[in-house]
């Protein structure tokens, strides 16, 4: 397969629109993973943004990486608030003025929430209504919100598809469920159009591999290059739709964009492909192999599967094709290998 597939002309077309006419924008999470990419694209594409941080996951290397990876000017049109999507001041406070909101700030992880659920319903419930009654009231454009695939919870079906969940199996899936039964409520009683992206394993630059709740790709780039050990959960048969950045930029995009006709959705941001993580395993070993030698040995550390865990996921993104003109750019290998050079050389820097 090619290493990027031709873009798509609708993506494209967004983006002229919006250099030659600039916005202002609002990211919340903008110091993390996702955040920060569309940070950096909404900048190159010269728009205003503002972004809402409390460093609670989110990076200030992040932010610098951004500022030098754009131009002077461009990064004079960011401004950026340290404050709490908790605070539903400071969520006032940063919607005023704006015209799109890509609300991305959360408390991730599965078992991040299993630890801890109250945190992680007050940061992506209480949080989210804040977000999305401060943007209603401040007559925003468009709410684009990160929802997520663990709402489909038990549901056996393969590939998944929007309108067909199960019952959730961990409190983040609850919260994310949450999130667009609000955002449909905020439809149906105020006219407010909210679109959900439901995320499916995104991965590339910037995405954080320390810490207990690191992401798998990232966390095992890391281990690989440290020579510690890299651990499957399983037997390493659980399947992913892993997702590129680069994806998920373009369809948070698309969505701002998007008409009111296909707003007061939910659609799945994947590439509709199943890989799994004994095969995400050795691709990853490859790529670190090309600069490490030693680790093409290396073989993982299998233990018990863990709680929360759905087997396998799939999506199917044909409605995201269909309605918002979504065409992922990159399918995993590619994506692994321009995310490499970034996850290698932040270790080695």
């Amino acid at each position: 397969m090619a290493a990027v597939i031709q873009a798509v002309s609708a993506y494209e077309q967004v983006k002229s629109r919006l250099a030659a006419v600039p916005s202002t924008w609002l990211i919340t999470g903008v110091a993390g993973f996702i955040g920060s990419n569309l940070l950096e694209t909404l900048l190159k594409l010269d728009q205003k943004v503002v972004g809402l941080d409390n460093f609670a996951t989110g990076l200030p290397g992040n932010l610098e990486e951004v500022q030098g990876s754009v131009l002077p000017r461009q990064w004079g049109k960011f401004r950026f608030l340290e404050g709490d999507i908790r605070s539903l001041d400071d969520c006032r406070q940063a919607s005023a003025g704006v015209e799109y909101v890509l609300h991305q700030a959360a408390l991730g992880s599965v078992p991040r929430s299993i630890e801890n659920p109250l945190a992680t319903n007050e940061t992506n419930i209480t949080g989210f209504l804040n977000m999305l009654t401060a943007a209603k009231d401040a007559e925003v454009r468009r709410f684009v919100y990160a929802a997520s695939s663990s709402t489909y919870g038990d549901h056996p079906d393969l590939p998944k598809v929007e309108d067909r969940i199960g019952k959730p199996l961990s409190p983040y899936a609850v919260t994310k469920y949450v999130n667009e039964l609000y955002a449909d409520v905020f439809d149906r009683c105020y006219g407010f159009k909210a679109i959900g992206l439901r995320y499916f394993n995104i991965f590339g630059r910037r995405q954080d591999p320390n810490g207990a709740y690191a992401a798998v790709i990232p966390k095992w780039f890391a281990s690989l290059l440290r020579g510690e050990p890299v651990y499957i959960n399983g037997d390493g048969e659980t399947s992913r739709d892993f997702c590129y950045i680069e994806n998920a930029v373009q369809a948070n995009l698309l969505a701002a964009c998007a008409d009111d006709k296909v707003a007061a959705q939910v659609y799945n941001v994947a590439v509709s492909q199943r890989t799994t993580l004994n095969e995400l395993f050795r691709l990853i070993r490859e790529q670190v192999a090309i600069v490490a030698p030693e680790v093409a040995s290396a073989e993982p550390v299998f233990r018990d599967f863990r709680a929360g865990d759905v087997r396998h996921s799939l999506a199917d993104i044909s409605k995201a094709k269909s309605l918002l003109g979504y065409q992922p750019t990159h399918t995993l290998q590619p994506g692994l290998a321009e995310a490499a050079s970034w996850y290698i050389g932040r270790e080695r820097q």
